[in-house]
């Protein structure tokens, strides 16, 4: 006997509901030995910085930009956890903004940029304005980290980056951008999901010893 297995959630995502028309994504997941709250902790302090791409890593040489022009040092920006994004907000220093969340299931932030520029061009708007936002020449940015239950013991942990852009000709940068580095971007989202796993099997191993 066959049994139709029921879904993993009712519960819409907010990713649906913050960018639901786009043209370009990457998803990865992973499965990961520890229950879903653990998980989406682990999620929630993961530092933004510490797995390198060229949106996160311009972030660092936007903020260093007035400091460059009268010869300073920077001070630098020794992270971006996502749990930062969304309870200190960074305003003025960087562009990435919260979107949403679900505690224990769902984290969603975004930027507005023309990434396919040799120096990225941001676009600083508010979260409300977020999904509305179609001033032609742009992209809009949204990624999500969202955790299922899976089983009794482990979890799976899934983290989507979408973009959609405001007019044909940004579609038509963006895809000669996308092209070039849409590999790079599995790569640097397979790795924030490995850092997450590992912080998080870390700390259920720690709980168990003890």
């Amino acid at each position: 006997m066959v049994t139709k297995a029921p879904p993993l959630t009712d519960t819409p995502l907010l990713l649906d509901g913050v960018l639901p028309d786009f043209r370009f994504t990457r998803l990865e997941t992973t499965a990961v030995a520890a229950p879903p709250g653990v998980v989406f902790d682990a999620a929630r302090d993961l530092d933004l910085l510490s797995v390198h791409s060229p949106l996160f890593d311009a972030v660092t040489w936007v903020r260093a930009m007035p400091d460059k022009v009268l010869g300073r040092t920077p001070p630098p920006l020794p992270s971006i956890r996502v749990a930062d994004l969304f309870d200190l907000a960074y305003k003025g220093e960087q562009p990435w903004l919260p979107l949403g969340e679900v505690p224990g299931r769902e984290l969603v932030f975004g930027a507005v940029g023309k990434v396919w520029r040799p120096s990225i061009e941001w676009r600083w708007i508010t979260a409300e304005n977020f999904t509305a936002f179609d001033d032609p020449g742009w992209a809009k940015m949204a990624a999500s980290l969202v955790v299922h239950p899976y089983g009794e013991r482990r979890s799976l942990l899934t983290y989507e980056a979408r973009t959609a852009c405001t007019d044909p000709n940004s579609t038509a940068h963006f895809l000669r951008y996308w092209t070039l580095v849409s590999r790079g971007v599995g790569i640097v989202l397979r790795a924030a999901l490995k850092a997450v796993r590992e912080a998080a099997e870390t700390g259920v191993g720690e709980e168990v010893r003890s």
